[in-house]
């Protein structure tokens, strides 16, 4: 029997977080294989990126606020064994897809550990924690995405778009560790926001947007969808306007930069993307 604590501690409603570059993978897709689309959801948004929540609260034994959760519940020793069996088949299920998806969701496994576990610790150290969730919630889960709905399973992946995929995760995060600096200074860890500060977080998040709209334009001017870049900014309207509201009260009153508007960032970007992501798979395919 699941432990409450096991099954909140997974965080499955925070998986939906990262469905956008799911999404995106499926938009640029020449063509999708239905099957292999839906293998690649239940892998990574029901075994893979909850065992990884599940792993890494496993290890931060959270008191306080974290991603998607107000008031986390101490984890038990169940949480840990529920992980490696989600991984281990979240790695086996991958094999139905391809040989090479599999060895990418094992790495991501692999970096997701290197990220939480005590002995390595990689999110304790500011750049080396950033572009371990840059690169391999991004570019490479775009990338893995992409190569599986492909009916000829291509590993010859659009690069700009990879990397649009890892300045849109890299946009957001460091909003997301931006009212944890004590108690991540308490473990031990020192984020990426923490050096750069509450204001710096914004402005840094910001640079990174503005890059991945940059991105966006060059990319759908190069496919001559220049409508396609219109929708992008339409629909994201409401997530800048949260963002420079937000900004705003921040730099009147830093205690602005707390768990529930960082939430609510979270919540509003998600949509607003997933929203321009799926209308574009429809657009396309």
């Amino acid at each position: 029997m699941l432990r409450r604590s096991t099954i909140q501690l997974l965080r499955f409603h925070f998986s939906l977080f990262l469905l956008p570059v799911y999404l995106f993978g499926l938009s640029q897709a020449p063509v999708i294989n239905c099957r292999n689309a839906i293998l690649v959801f239940i892998i990574l948004h029901i075994l893979v990126y909850p065992s990884s929540n599940g792993y890494n609260s496993y290890m931060d034994k959270d008191e306080t606020p974290i991603g998607g959760l107000a008031a986390p519940l101490q984890p038990t020793k169940q949480l840990f064994y529920v992980s490696i069996v989600m991984d281990v088949a979240g790695v086996l299920l991958s094999l139905f897809v391809s040989p090479f998806f599999s060895g990418g969701v094992l790495l991501y496994i692999l970096a997701s550990r290197a990220y939480s576990y005590r002995g390595i610790r990689l999110k304790k150290y500011a750049l080396i924690g950033f572009l371990t969730v840059f690169i391999f919630q991004g570019a490479l889960i775009f990338f893995l995405t992409y190569h599986a709905v492909d009916p000829d399973q291509t590993i010859d992946v659009p690069l700009l778009s990879a990397v649009l995929s890892s300045l849109l995760i890299g946009a957001l995060y460091p909003l997301t560790q931006i009212y944890q600096h004590e108690e991540d200074r308490r473990d031990g860890v020192t984020t990426l926001s923490y050096l750069l500060g509450k204001r710096g977080t914004f402005i840094f998040s910001m640079l990174l947007f503005l890059a991945a709209t940059a991105g966006m334009y060059f990319l759908f001017s190069k496919q001559e969808r220049e409508n396609h870049f219109l929708l992008y900014l339409l629909i994201l309207i409401p997530v800048v306007l949260f963002f420079l509201y937000w900004m705003g009260k921040v730099w009147k009153n830093q205690r602005a930069a707390d768990f529930k508007n960082s939430l609510r960032m979270n919540v509003l970007s998600t949509i607003c993307t997933s929203v321009y992501f799926i209308t574009l798979i429809i657009l396309n395919h």
